[in-house]
């Protein structure tokens, strides 16, 4: 099969388009003949040399796929040959070929195309354990989007607007329409707008009960201010930096809560959980028609530098994603 790999870490040039060894499922694993996967933050961080793929996971990019099952191994129950499925990967979906966890499938919902699917794993995985699992969001609340407009972004705005909660987001303010038609009540331009002000007056001076932040360091003292008494701040991200310092007054006197988690290198049995959620409790949602794929466009795999230019841009809305076919 083809796959996109790394043969020195760099820029986008860094990606080669190369014949590599065909995935074998192993006990407890399928192969999925991958029809398309999506650009991810962490896919860029990966080829520069930064994010390192965990023990055992594929050296390809690629944390989300969709496609039709080939392929299925041992103790593997409830999945058969032909399926059309999407999946949450720890790598390899820049590939025609991947083996994948059973825990870690899905079954594409109705009503959304296959290849569409693939705009789906990696961001309602991350969204759902850390805005619904972890902080609790609750109908009634307010949730501060960091990144409307990024894949992430767009999911979550729409996660919290179908969880009946009022959700702020922040983005370039060529997205803010956009924004507003997937449900958010306010869009705050964070170039030309001090969002801890923007987050007080929206909310006549309550402040967020979750902030999902893609930021880091650069971010942490001004969320910090921006979350209401009894908030839940959940770092995800770090594009704003690793390291800084933390206000703990600041937090003991509003009973609040910070966080930091990522995805890629939890356990499997974690995972499994995670996607069970998922299909428990978003999936119907999509099925719906209240959370859909925000995809900005699709280019085929062998573009996949073009994409990762397109993606470090951030003129995009929604997902970028890379099909085989």
């Amino acid at each position: 099969m083809r796959a996109i790999t790394i043969p020195d870490p760099g820029g986008p040039d860094a990606l080669v388009w190369a014949e590599v060894p065909d995935p074998e499922p192993g006990p407890g694993e399928v192969v999925v003949d991958v029809r398309a996967t999506a650009v991810n933050r962490a896919d860029l961080l990966q080829r520069q040399g930064h994010y390192p793929p965990p023990p055992g996971a594929p050296a390809y990019l690629g944390l989300e796929c969709s496609g039709v099952i080939s392929a299925v191994g041992a103790e593997v129950t409830g999945w058969r040959v032909g399926q059309e499925v999407c999946a949450l990967l720890a790598g390899g979906g820049y590939a025609e070929r991947v083996a994948v966890p059973a825990g870690q499938l899905l079954p594409v919902p109705a009503g959304v195309d296959l290849v569409d699917a693939a705009a789906l794993p990696e961001v309602a995985c991350t969204v759902w354990s850390n805005v619904v699992r972890l902080a609790g969001l609750r109908s009634g609340e307010t949730l501060l989007v960091h990144g409307g407009g990024s894949g992430i972004g767009t999911f979550a705005v729409q996660l919290g607007v179908a969880l009946g909660a009022t959700v702020l987001a922040t983005a370039r303010s060529a997205k803010h329409a956009r924004l507003r038609e997937l449900g958010a009540a306010h869009a705050i331009d964070y170039r030309e707008q001090d969002f801890v002000e923007e987050v007080r007056r929206l909310t006549d001076g309550h402040g967020a009960d979750v902030i999902l932040d893609i930021m880091g360091a650069s971010y942490l003292s001004r969320n910090v201010t921006a979350l209401a008494t009894g908030g839940r701040l959940v770092v995800i991200g770090m594009q704003g930096g690793r390291k800084a310092e933390l206000d703990l007054g600041a937090l003991l006197t509003k009973r609040a809560t910070v966080a930091a988690t990522n995805l890629r290198a939890r356990p499997l049995a974690d995972k499994a959980a995670i996607v069970r959620g998922v299909r428990d409790e978003v999936w119907p949602l999509v099925e719906a028609g209240r959370i859909r794929p925000i995809v900005d466009r699709r280019l085929p795999l062998a573009d996949a530098a073009a994409a990762h230019e397109l993606v470090e841009s951030n003129d995009h809305v929604g997902k970028v994603l890379l099909t085989t076919g």
